[in-house]
């Protein structure tokens, strides 16, 4: 109510973006650097609050003075055009700017400097100065659309599968639709919330070895896009469901979608809590594909993903902790995890790993496998097999060698594919002889 600039500076009491961490336009700082070394006064103008502003100049160092909104007056349009024509006089400095805000600038300006402007942009601002130099770089949409998507993470939602792969029904078309369209609005969900997470872990994410080359962290993609992304795959995430699933199958993706979100603005921070959200996360998935392919949910495989996944959870945080050491630092941005935290979160998943082999040799043994399988004996060695890959993953874990999410990290790994064929192998033995 008290305006803009009183907006701007009250948001900027709480909310101090970290300058050294922020992404920056190497080709316009190299043209400012230059002109400073010309002999030119530099300045920064920006209708931001003066305070952001200051701590951007402090953190280059490339400019003379900065002009910013001071919580009176917000310096954008033609306030910022008063303020440099004041200084500089009119014709008295060149502008650089990217949006149609730096239009009036550029009006009283000797020349314009343009960043990534749009062809309406260019043409309008060559009607109100010379243009004197544009600074582009290729625009590569689909390859950070792509990673912001993280696609490549979708294979987790193959385990809306499992299920009707376990209930021998991959033979009913009608089935393995909803198998195939759960997967498609799982995976829609799963984009919106890895482009929420990217948006509400900017500040953790820029600090990151890794994390920091993602797109809305370094820049490639813009806030305001990721915003718009996000709500248009949740929301054609749902209509697809609503017309194709049943209403338990919509309720299990809501229940998803709600514990996904929660975890990205909170839970993730909660030691301990975040890894049995995580693995609730995949054990979701499996009851989404049940209920969509109408089959009996089976209590053993409930119980043996429960241990499964939280062991994989715990391998994951695990190696993130490593590669956390290897940078120097001893605690985890974004997270209540410290270095020291290894030891424990490595005995904890290699007991939900032995865990999960319990339950699937209890299951061997018990009646209820009978009602699929007409030798059960032949299922026998799946146990060692799935022992020896959950064993072999955390061996990579402790050595450093597992720098990735070991679901991902298995699908370039010759090994799990072996034993993957293995498994299957045995299961249809099992349920043929």
């Amino acid at each position: 109510m008290r305006g803009k600039a009183h907006l701007k500076q009250q948001l900027a009491t709480y909310v101090r973006p970290n300058a050294s961490t922020l992404p920056y336009r190497v080709d316009v700082l190299q043209y400012v650097d230059e002109a400073r070394r010309s002999g030119r006064p530099v300045i920064l103008a920006t209708a931001s609050d003066e305070r952001l502003a200051e701590d951007v100049a402090a953190h280059l160092g490339c400019f003379s003075g900065v002009l910013a909104s001071d919580g009176v007056t917000n310096l954008s349009g033609t306030r910022k055009r008063d303020a440099l024509v004041a200084r500089f006089g009119v014709s008295g400095f060149d502008y650089i700017g990217n949006s149609r805000a730096d239009l009036s600038g550029w009006s009283a300006a000797n020349a314009a400097l343009l960043v990534d402007p749009s062809r309406s942009l260019l043409r309008e601002a060559q009607c109100r100065a010379p243009v004197e130099h544009v600074f582009t770089r290729q625009r590569r949409w689909g390859s950070p659309l792509v990673a912001a998507l993280r696609v490549y993470q979708w294979t987790k939602n193959a385990l809306v599968f499992v299920p009707l792969v376990l209930a021998h029904q991959v033979l009913d078309l009608t089935r393995v639709r909803a198998a195939a369209v759960t997967f498609l609005v799982f995976s829609l969900i799963a984009s919106a919330v890895y482009v929420a997470n990217d948006l509400l872990d900017l500040e953790s994410d820029r600090m990151h070895p890794r994390k920091r080359r993602r797109p809305f962290a370094a820049g490639d993609l813009s806030i305001p896009a990721g915003a718009v992304l996000c709500v248009g795959l949740a929301l054609t995430a749902f209509v697809i469901a609503g017309d194709w699933l049943p209403a338990r199958a919509v309720v299990c993706l809501a229940a998803y979608s709600v514990l996904a979100t929660a975890y990205s603005l909170w839970l993730k921070r909660l030691v301990v809590t975040d890894v049995i959200v995580l693995a609730g996360l995949y054990v979701l998935r499996v009851i989404a594909g049940a209920v969509a392919v109408s089959v009996p949910l089976s209590h053993w495989l409930l119980g043996f993903s429960m241990f499964f996944f939280l062991s994989l959870a715990l391998m994951k945080r695990h190696a993130e902790l490593t590669a956390l050491e290897r940078s120097g630092r001893s605690e985890a941005a974004g997270r209540g995890y410290r270095s020291t935290d290894r030891e424990w979160l490595g005995s904890m998943g290699t007991c939900g790993g032995y865990l999960s082999v319990l339950v699937l040799a209890l299951y061997i043994t018990n009646r209820d496998v009978e009602a699929l399988y007409h030798w059960p004996a032949v299922l026998w060695p799946i146990c060692p097999a799935v022992l020896y890959w959950i064993m072999r993953m955390w061996a990579r874990v402790y050595r450093g060698l597992l720098d990735d999410d070991p679901l991902l990290a298995s699908l370039r790994d010759p090994v799990s594919y072996a034993l993957g064929a293995l498994v299957a192998m045995l299961v249809f033995l099992a349920a043929r002889l």
